[in-house]
């Protein structure tokens, strides 16, 4: 898998994410469970990570967060293989997510959104407000800025 040093595991709630990112987010997922298992060598010091290695099990956390993804592809219909997952999701599993965040990466996705999909973007996310933003079940959202392991981009 070749993702040209990008990752992104989306804090939003995956029913906001557009079918490519969707994709997209369960691959890199699969990447990061990958890591951090040890099993590449590769992105080993990916900012995204940082957010579940801070977690008393890292692996169970991003885990967890792959089957939110996972239910989200199942409520559309998709087929996403959780075979490929190396355990069930932990109940108990949360991580906090900063208002900030959310409100960063709502605005970075719905620019991404609206080149490949206007139709998506204008029904799901353009009238979102900050504070309607729901986070990906296994985040409970907090107070506070972007987060610092966030390469913010103008």
């Amino acid at each position: 898998m070749r993702l040209n040093g990008r990752m992104r595991l989306w804090s939003v709630h995956p029913s906001l994410l557009d079918r490519r990112a969707l994709v997209a987010c369960w691959r890199e997922g699969l990447l990061a469970q990958k890591v951090l298992l040890g099993r590449t060598k590769g992105y080993t010091n990916h900012p995204q990570l940082e957010r579940f290695r801070a977690t008393s099990d890292p692996v169970a956390s991003v885990v967890t967060y792959l089957h939110g993804i996972a239910d989200e592809a199942d409520r559309r219909g998709y087929s996403f293989d959780r075979t490929r997952l190396v355990g069930p999701p932990e109940p108990g599993v949360s991580l906090t997510v900063t208002d900030g965040q959310l409100a960063y990466e709502s605005t970075f996705l719905l620019q991404k959104v609206l080149g490949r999909d206007p139709g998506w973007a204008a029904t799901t996310l353009a009238e979102l407000s900050p504070e309607e933003v729901r986070p990906h079940p296994v985040f409970v959202r907090v107070e506070g800025p972007v987060a610092s392991w966030e390469r913010v981009k103008d």
